[in-house]
Order: structure tokens, then sequence, then C-alpha cells
């Protein structure tokens, strides 16, 4: 299983209190360069078209890691496909990919918010029809260097080639899900691995979507090994599990409460955060000891996972804070999985 982070760019820190955009985005850079040296396998960067972010283009933060960076694979945490061309999603990748070598990815998804939609000129009348077809040209062009395609909302392409062509071919593509069953029928008929985003509840209440997403690819002929699952979670790792769910909790309960006014939630409290950091809740935070037994937990409970990607900055943490849990990561985490890894292909029959 690999073991990654995934981040936004907050514009504000846990009080709300406005941070330095150009010193935020840098800190971020450093984050993602940290996690590299650490050992960790994977930094994706979120996309944002709002006041509260600074993540708007996360091709070019993620370029700018590339440089510092050697070994860690880079991907969008989700690019928000509906609203952009998939022509120049591709080439922005691809360059990505050509930059770092061969460890460019995207997780393509709708995105958890909707500003992207009027920003563009798209109707939120047509957010399926709009994802389903950009998501077909993407995959097009990913097959194809010249492309003959026609659709709805764009328009056709009659032969044109489509550069920079990526190092690897194909360039990874994973879509990103919620909890909608369609999203898992989609994956699974493509073939596309899947990026399944648990920010609360159970997760092994999402173990039926994830079944059906592996039965639907089986009936369209892909390999179980073609058929990846990662997880999505919101977690961070302290020295211990009190320091972590104290540090953690201030900045999340704010920034969950905040979302919560738009969407109808109730405000966040800390006996609904302990709840959830339970042995079955979402939250993986805690020691490293907890959040490893808890991510076997999952695993288990899931049927199995190739990705984790921890969530931390949903809390808008210092940047201190920060590093620590990625060297919490680095250090315990991903080798305690990486090892637990290695005793089960060595003990499975040839």
């Amino acid at each position: 299983m690999q073991i990654g982070i995934d981040s936004f760019a907050a514009a504000f820190d846990g009080s709300s209190r406005a941070v330095d955009p150009a010193a935020r985005v840098r800190q971020l850079v450093e984050q993602i360069q940290h996690a590299d040296e650490v050992g960790l396998d994977t930094f994706g960067v979120g996309e944002h078209h709002r006041r509260d972010f600074l993540d708007s283009a996360p091709e070019v933060i993620l370029a700018a890691a590339a440089a510092r960076t050697q070994r860690i694979r880079l991907t969008s945490a989700v690019t928000v496909l509906s609203a952009d061309d998939p022509v120049r999603v591709f080439q922005s990748f691809a360059t990505l990919d050509l930059l770092s070598q061969g460890r460019a990815e995207m997780i393509v998804g709708r995105g958890s918010f909707i500003d992207a939609f009027p920003l563009f000129g798209y109707r939120l009348e047509d957010y399926d029809e709009l994802f389903a077809e950009k998501l077909d040209l993407l995959l097009k062009i990913r097959d194809n260097e010249f492309v003959h395609w026609s659709g709805k909302f764009r328009p056709a392409l009659t032969g044109q080639g489509v550069y920079p062509r990526p190092a690897q071919n194909p360039l990874p593509i994973w879509l990103g899900v919620g909890g909608t069953p369609q999203s898992f029928v989609r994956a699974g008929a493509l073939g596309l691995p899947l990026m399944v985003a648990i920010i609360g509840g159970e997760p092994s209440r999402f173990r039926p979507l994830i079944d059906l997403y592996r039965e639907v690819g089986k009936q369209h002929g892909y390999p179980p090994e073609r058929l990846k699952v990662g997880v999505h979670m919101i977690g961070y790792v302290a020295e211990t599990t009190r320091e972590a769910a104290d540090t953690f909790f201030p900045g999340y309960a704010k920034a969950m409460t905040d979302v919560g006014k738009e969407r109808g939630w109730p405000p966040m409290t800390r006996v609904s955060f302990d709840a959830q950091r339970g042995p079955n809740g979402a939250l993986l935070i805690g020691s490293p000891e907890d959040v490893i037994d808890k991510i076997f937990r999952h695993r288990e409970a899931l049927g199995g996972i190739s990705r984790l990607s921890f969530m931390m900055n949903v809390a808008s943490l210092p940047q201190i804070d920060m590093m620590r849990a990625i060297d919490a990561i680095g250090a315990l985490v991903s080798p305690a999985v990486h090892r637990m890894d290695s005793q089960t292909a060595s003990s499975s029959p040839s």
C-alpha cells in the first residue's frame, strides 16, 4: 500500500486570519519536498476556485515541487475536470510528467465545491453530462496522439495532435469519487483506478460500492491488479493520541463548521470529533501506533486498498506541526505499512 499526503493551500489559518499567500504556497512546496525526503510515496494538491484557497492551479505548485524532489509521485487531488478543457488538462500534466521524469498522475473528479462552474461559464444543470463527456475526451487524448472526437460542450477534434506527450505511457489517471454508485460503476467500466474520499462516518459503509466497482471492472474484462482502490482520509499524527487530537481539533472544527453553514450541517463538536476518532470512525488522528492499527482495520474492512492519502491541512495547522506530522508518517507509519505488505506477500502461496 502506498502512503501519501493530500493538501490544500488554505488562505487562512485556523483562526480565520489571512496568511501571506506567497509564504503559504512556498510552505506547501516545502512540505512536498520534505515528504519526498522522508520516503512517502505520493503527494496530492487540491484545486479550488474560492477566496479560502490559493490552489486554483495545482499543476503549477506540483511543477515547482517536481524540481525539488526525486522520487515522490505528484498528483492532483482532484482536478475539477467538469469545468476545464481536457486538452489543457492533459498538456499541463504531460508537461509535469516530463519535468518530474515520469512521476505525474492526476485524480479527476467534480470537486467538493461548485464555484468553478459559474466562473468558467458552465451550468450546474449539465453537471453529469459535462463530466462524462470531458472524461471521455481526456482518455481519448491519453490513448491517441492524433484525436478524432466530437461532443456537446466543446468544438470537435478532427485529427489534431495533442502535445507534449508524457514520459509515462499511459499517464496515470484516477477517478475521484464520493458516494454515488454511478461514479463507482463508471470507474469500473473504464478500468480506471479509484480514489474514494472518506471524510466522515464509518469507512466500512463504502465496501458495497467498492465491491460494485470491482465487479463491474471484472465484467468489462479488466484484471484485478488494474482495479486499484485508494482512499483519501482526514488524518494527523503526533507523538500521542491526545496531543494529535488537541492540536487538530480547533482548526478542523472551524473548517467543518464553516462548510456546514453552506451545506446545512450542524456545527462540529468535540464529542462528534472524538467519536470519529474511534476505532471505526473515518478520522486517522492519533499516535503512530493508533493510526497504523486503524489503517490496517480500514484496509480489511474495504477488502484491500492500494493507496492511502492523509488530508492534514483541513485544520490549517502551522508549518512546524505539518512538518512534524510528515516526519512521523515517514519514519513510523509508512514503514510499518510497507513491512506488513512485505510479510503478507512473502507468506502468500506462489
